[in-house]
């Protein structure tokens, strides 16, 4: 199949407010807030070929002010070269990116891997080889807060543990408050743990919040006695410090998880290869899109690690289908009484990442429709479009 050539790459950055969601103006935090909501820019982007098929991405998550210049300058590389050619883009984009960090491939890969399933009539899914059609899902909480219904107190996050069990959730995931309080969290951890006990996989997201590694420590040991399943990102360092990590997976019996602060398949590899991680960590909208998560993913698998991929989404749905060392889909940012910021109304289909969204077994469905297998509003999207970038 000869490959048609890219003619041109559309940005369209857009606005939306999520109810009850409040959201920094830089937009890399999200809290509960009861009221209308804060509006937040998120950005699509479309890749056009010269045979009429369009790739297509929109991420969930918001930073679209930083990741969006990022892909615009990228596109330049794209423009008038064989679409289907994703290794060969991936490469490109990669040495362009050396001194200023990659996390503007990730939306151009995955539009290009919706344009290359579109036009063989296979989902991704399919297209790295299919593995299953359903996941397990676990829920993962957005940070705690200081509202009367929200996650306020460690018996408000026993109490929503307790409300995912019974909607059929396998696995609890918590985040606990931003301030990172050694005591407070390890408060969380007990009284979700007790109300529960081992009736779900319960999992702690310090989030980096932790401030030392004596803090981090301390919250693992809790950790350690109330039977975790894994402790993820536990200190401020953000996952970065190998032999820090090291010290503390030597320190306390829970696996340890990091990663979601690196950004390419060479430096997750030596996180697992070194002993800082006891799993692979993986998020196509960061970490150089299909192309560098599915690398680092086929790394971590060849070494006998399993492979969490990271947040909620179409191109993290289709990921996950792919890999056979993956446990649970991560439900994120899930609240009580608030929707999922995460869950755009940018889909003309049934797609969701609301809390509701598992089936009686605690499943999600995994689409095996072309590409990401979603349906996007695109009349929404450019109704709320407040600024439009072509590159040709």
């Amino acid at each position: 199949m000869k490959s048609p050539l890219i003619s041109k790459i559309e940005f369209n950055l857009f606005e939306v407010s999520i109810p009850n969601i409040g959201a920094d103006p830089s937009g890399f935090g999200v809290w509960y807030d009861p009221g209308p909501g804060t509006p937040q820019k998120r950005f699509a982007v479309r890749i056009y070929t010269d045979n009429g098929s369009v790739g297509e991405y929109v991420p969930p998550r918001s930073r679209a002010t930083v990741i969006m210049p990022a892909a615009v300058a990228l596109a330049h590389f794209l423009v008038q070269k064989p679409a289907l050619e994703r290794e060969r883009h991936y490469q490109t984009m990669r040495r362009a990116t050396k001194h200023v960090g990659e996390a503007g491939i990730g939306a151009l890969d995955i539009a290009l891997w919706d344009l290359g399933g579109k036009i063989c009539g296979q989902s991704i899914c399919q297209m790295l080889g299919g593995h299953r059609g359903k996941l397990p899902a676990y829920a993962s909480t957005i940070p705690g807060d200081e509202q009367s219904k929200g996650l306020s107190s460690p018996e408000a996050y026993a109490d929503f543990a307790q409300q995912c069990l019974e909607l059929g959730y396998r696995g609890f995931k918590m985040h606990g408050w931003k301030e990172g309080d050694p005591q407070r969290e390890s408060a969380m951890i007990l009284a979700v743990a007790e109300r529960i006990g081992n009736r779900m996989d319960i999992m702690y997201d310090a989030a980096c919040h932790l401030k030392t590694l004596t803090d981090a420590v301390r919250v693992g040991r809790v950790c350690d006695e109330q039977g975790l399943l894994w402790y993820e990102d536990p200190y401020a360092d953000g996952g970065l410090t190998i032999r820090g990590h090291k010290s503390l997976r030597e320190k306390v019996k829970t696996p340890i998880m990091i990663g979601e602060h690196v950004r390419n398949p060479e430096i997750h590899t030596e996180l697992l290869v070194s002993g800082a991680s006891d799993f692979g960590r993986v998020d196509p909208d960061y970490d150089g899109g299909i192309t560098g998560s599915y690398k680092a993913a086929m790394a971590a698998e060849s070494l006998g690690f399993d492979v969490e991929v990271h947040s909620c989404g179409p191109a993290m749905r289709q990921l996950m289908a792919s890999l056979s060392r993956s446990n649970y889909y991560e439900i994120n940012l899930v609240h009580p009484v608030a929707p999922n910021p995460w869950q755009l109304p940018i889909y003309l289909d049934e797609y969701s990442d609301e809390l509701d969204c598992i089936n009686s077994d605690g499943m999600v469905e995994v689409s095996s429709s072309p590409g990401l297998g979603v349906d996007y509003d695109w009349m929404m999207i450019e109704r709320q479009t407040v600024e439009r970038i072509i590159i040709e």
